[in-house]
Parts: structure tokens; C-alpha cells; sequence
């Protein structure tokens, strides 16, 4: 079973890149879960989402979890979170940051040992730049599929197409050339 785990702030998108994410699974025929854990309702309010993705019947329900995958997409949770909290030896970070991996890890130490295991990129930099506003969850996505190589990105995108179809197309659009960029950039 795939576990991954998004730590966001309310309004920034993770509960709808997780629930996108498993549509997007779901078609290929797995099993999926997608989640979400709220402290406070509140915008702006620290909060997870989880995927769970699997061959067969996912029957655990819990948000406990010993993820593969930890997505974080606000900068400031990689230090006042514990992002690492249940993961294993092989769990890869993917983090959103404006900052140098080796500046990231000066404030978050946990990371040294497995700094091999972390990738970053500036989703927020990347989603201004194409979508106009500062939703990081689409670039996230497209950092996870260069990571993870679930899918190929021109077969993400085309999928990613089909659950954003509701937006306007210049919308749609945007937030391809804003997968495209952080799978390119992520490193």
C-alpha cells in the first residue's frame, strides 16, 4: 500500500490535490482513499490530508499512517510541524520552500540523515507565476510524479485536464504549465 501525507494550511489546496490525486488513481483501477484531519476550520489553519493507494480493498480508515510520501506545501510547516513523525526509511519529502536545501535542513536538523530522501522546490513561486495565485497543490503534484514516477507527466496532465474540467480553460491551462514547471524544477 501507498501512504502519502500532505501537511498544509487550510485554503492552500491539499484536501482538493488529494482528492484529485485519487480520481486520478482510481481510473487506472486501484483502490483509493483520500482525506483529510482539521484542527480549526479556520483559513490558514494548520491542517493534513492523506492518500492511501492499493491493489486491493483499503481497510484501514485511519489517519495514523507510516507514509512513503510527505508532501509539505507550506514552508513554515517543515519547521513547526514534525513532518518526520512515523516515517521510514525510505519515505521521501517533497517540500515547498523558497530556500536551498542545505538552509532548509539548518532549521529543520531532522533532515540531515535523510536529506538524500527530501526534494524541494517553490510551489508558491511556481503557482503565482502560471495560475496567478498561491495555491501550491497542482505544482506538488507534478513534483510527486516526477519523484515518484506514478505517471508519465504528459499522461498526468491529460488525466489532471479531465478533474479540473469544471475551471474556466485559461485556469486549466495554467495549472498544466504549473505541473510541467515543478516536475522540470523539483530537485
Amino acid at each position: 500500500m501507498l501512504e502519502i501525507r500532505w501537511h498544509s494550511r487550510a485554503g492552500q489546496g491539499a484536501v482538493t490535490g488529494a482528492k484529485g490525486l485519487g480520481s486520478i488513481v482510481a481510473e487506472s483501477g486501484k483502490q483509493v482513499q483520500a482525506f483529510a484531519f482539521y484542527g480549526s476550520a479556520k483559513r490558514g489553519a494548520s491542517m493534513t490530508a492523506y492518500n492511501r493507494i492499493d491493489d486491493n480493498v483499503i481497510l484501514n480508515h485511519e489517519k495514523y499512517m507510516s507514509p512513503d510520501f510527505v508532501f509539505i506545501l507550506d514552508p513554515g510547516l517543515a519547521i513547526t510541524d514534525n513532518i518526520t513523525a512515523n516515517g521510514k526509511d525510505t519515505t521521501k519529502y517533497i517540500i515547498t520552500t523558497h530556500l536551498s536545501k542545505d538552509e532548509l535542513i539548518s532549521l529543520v536538523p531532522e533532515l540531515e540523515e535523510i536529506k538524500d530522501r527530501v526534494f524541494i522546490l517553490d510551489c508558491f513561486q511556481i503557482a503565482r507565476e502560471t495560475i496567478g495565485k498561491a495555491i501550491p497543490n497542482t505544482p506538488m503534484l507534478g513534483a510527486f510524479m516526477k519523484v515518484s514516477g506514478m505517471f508519465e507527466i504528459e499522461d498526468f496532465k491529460n488525466k489532471m485536464k479531465h478533474v479540473l474540467k469544471k475551471l474556466p480553460p485559461n485556469i486549466i491551462e495554467a495549472n498544466m504549465v504549473a505541473i510541467q514547471r515543478a516536475y522540470d524544477e523539483v530537485h
